[in-house]
Parts: structure tokens; C-alpha cells; sequence
């Protein structure tokens, strides 16, 4: 829009004249560039060191809105708040260096955990299969002898973690021991079902992580899929590593059997 048209658009309109007349600005000579270069020479003279550690702070913030990944979101806000922190101290605003105070450690102790996560996944993908590290995301869950853990055919919403105590898998009579991993393949099946009957032979303690929690550690960290996998991989080798022992011990059998009636 040319000068002209605005002074023929404010021409009967004298609260904006007074307006402008308030900002310097020349109302027969008024253009979008002068009026941006104004507000811009007005900014930047109210400008103070609180308000500017805000403005950053304002920045890093809304940031975090574009991170598509919780360790740069998470840095970005221990950014933000601590120019916040230093916002509200300089300026006075009590309740947002409170605020921001008490964030700042709860996204410290976030990016702590969640590197801390990485960098297991990151061993385990070089073949240390331990669940140890996951025991702060688990709950804790203790088991009285001939409990039934869940049966065969159940729908799965979570897997355990062997804290203390012993359980079997009644179908394939393998016993478990602590730091084992159970319940894993529910979550990987279709329909999520059970593929074996757990139950307590030996009072203990379960660890215990829902399926739900466990998406979020996907999501929240790539890494960690390749650790489960390589976790899940190590299991169904277990397993047809033990079907092929009972394949041979029955094809033993069957000879020994018929040389027997020979």
C-alpha cells in the first residue's frame, strides 16, 4: 500500500494521527519500512538485560515445540529456563524465577535418565543383553508360590523383569530365574497374546513395565528398538535352540525304541 492510501485511509481517522504523532512517525510520509524501522529504534531503546534474557528465553521455548526427538527437547528447555531463572531474578518477577527454578531440575534429572537410557542401549546393541538399567522405568510387583503370573492365551499389557524368587513356564517347563525377561513376545504378537502359562514357584519379586511405558522408551530413544530386537532375536534363538534338543532327544528315543524291538 503507497503513502497516499494510507493517508486517504487515516485521513478521517484522527486517534490513529494522534498515534502516530506518539511514535514520531511523519503521517503525510508514513510507509510500512518507516513504520517497521520505528517500532524496531522503540524496541530496542525500552530494551533491558531482564527483557532480553526473557526474549532468549521466549526463543529457546518455543523451540522445544519443533523438537521432534525428548534429548534436544529437553536441552532446550534446561536453555529456556535458565534464562528465565535469569529473567526473573533481574527483574523482579518472583513467580517466574520460582517457577522455572523448580523446572530446571526435573528436565536436568529427564536428560540425565534418557542419555543415561541411550548409552545402555547402545552397550546392549553391542551385545550386552542385561535389563538392569530399565529397573527405574519398572514397577516393583512380589509373588506368593503357585501365583499364576498370566496363563497361555491372556492378553498382554505388560513384561517382567525376574527381581528375586523363581517361576516357571508350566508349557515348556523351563524355569526362571532372576534377571530374566519375560512377557516380551505378547508384545511383539499381533494380538498381543500370551504365548505361555508363567506362574510363581518360589515367592519373589516381579519387575514390571506396561506395554504403554515401553513405546514411549521407542519412541523417546531409536536405540533402544535395536536393543529390544536384539533382546527378542536372543530369545527365540533360546527357543529353537531348546526345540531342536527335544527334536534329537525324541528322534534318540524313537531309535533306541525301535532297536530295541529289532
Amino acid at each position: 500500500m503507497s503513502s497516499a492510501n494510507l493517508i486517504m485511509l487515516f485521513d478521517s481517522n484522527p486517534t490513529i494521527e494522534k498515534l502516530l504523532n506518539h511514535f514520531h512517525l511523519d503521517f503525510e510520509g508514513l510507509s510500512f519500512s518507516a513504520a517497521y524501522h520505528r517500532l524496531v529504534e522503540l524496541s530496542l531503546a525500552s530494551m533491558t538485560v531482564p527483557h532480553m534474557l526473557a526474549l532468549v528465553g521466549a526463543i529457546f521455548y518455543a523451540a522445544t515445540f519443533l523438537m521432534r526427538t525428548i534429548v534436544p527437547l529437553r536441552v532446550f528447555g534446561i536453555l529456556s529456563a535458565l534464562f528465565f531463572i535469569g529473567y526473573g531474578l533481574l527483574g523482579g518477577a518472583i513467580a517466574t524465577f520460582l517457577m522455572y527454578l523448580f523446572m530446571l531440575p526435573i528436565n536436568s534429572l529427564r536428560l540425565f535418565q534418557i542419555l543415561k537410557l541411550v548409552k545402555k542401549a547402545r552397550t546392549a546393541a553391542r551385545g550386552d543383553l542385561s535389563l538392569e538399567w530399565l529397573k527405574p522405568f519398572m514397577d516393583r510387583r512380589e509373588y506368593r508360590k503357585g501365583e499364576v503370573l498370566f496363563r497361555k492365551g491372556d492378553t498382554a499389557h505388560e513384561l517382567f523383569f525376574t527381581a528375586s524368587g523363581k517361576f516357571k513356564a508350566t508349557e515348556i517347563g523351563v524355569e526362571l530365574r532372576p534377571g530374566q525377561l519375560v512377557g516380551e513376545l505378547g508384545f511383539l504378537s499381533p494380538e498381543n497374546k500370551r504365548t505361555q502359562t508363567v506362574e510363581c514357584i518360589e515367592s519373589g519379586t516381579m519387575m514390571t513395565l506396561t506395554y504403554d511405558r515401553l513405546l514411549e522408551i521407542f519412541y523417546q530413544n531409536p536405540d533402544f528398538g535395536y536393543y529390544f530386537l536384539r533382546l527378542c532375536t536372543d530369545r527365540l534363538l533360546q527357543n529353537i535352540a531348546r526345540l531342536e534338543e527335544r527334536v534329537e532327544q525324541y528322534k534318540t528315543n524313537l531309535q533306541a525304541s525301535a532297536a530295541t524291538r529289532s
